[in-house]
């Protein structure tokens, strides 16, 4: 199967952070606070025509599923200023995971640095919300000028 017919077989749209996604469930139960659903769930798709998931974070956690196509590659920033670099894909024998769990608060981003595409599911506890949710800006370049140039690539024009 190649990225068009993916996109449309799962019903995938564009996504703000840069390649395609479809929300594929929403709790039904609140989290203990009440205000979100516990959790959500979504397909997301970066191909070679829209390769990068641009630097942003999140508040709530979010557990990542390698699903198929392409590694996925990953920049994780703490918010202790630790970086880290990683891959999602089958090759274990490569390092790369079948699953990464990104804790709320950290900056992330991804880049699929070959292939057609590179498919992942994601969870997230408690559910998604814009409302938490936040795209780096030109500014945490100065935050981090010891990652300067590795944080440039991921972070969106605007």
């Amino acid at each position: 199967m190649n990225k068009q017919q993916l996109i449309s077989r799962l019903q995938l749209e564009a996504h703000p952070e840069g390649g395609y996604f479809r929300r594929t469930y929403t709790a039904t139960q609140l989290s203990s606070a009440g205000e979100r659903p516990c959790m959500s769930s979504i397909f997301y798709l970066l191909t070679d025509d829209s390769p990068v998931g641009h630097l942003h974070r999140n508040r709530s956690d979010i557990v990542h599923y390698w699903q198929g196509g392409s590694p996925l590659n990953y920049l994780l920033l703490s918010p202790d200023g630790k970086l880290t670099e990683l891959t999602l894909g089958p090759e274990l024998d490569r390092d790369q995971q079948l699953q990464l769990t990104v804790p709320g608060g950290y900056w992330k981003a991804s880049h699929l640095a070959e292939g057609e595409y590179g498919l992942i599911s994601e969870a997230v506890c408690p559910g998604f919300s814009f409302d938490d949710h936040a795209m780096a800006g030109p500014e945490l370049l100065n935050q981090y000028p010891e990652f300067r140039e590795k944080l440039a690539f991921y972070i969106a024009s605007r």
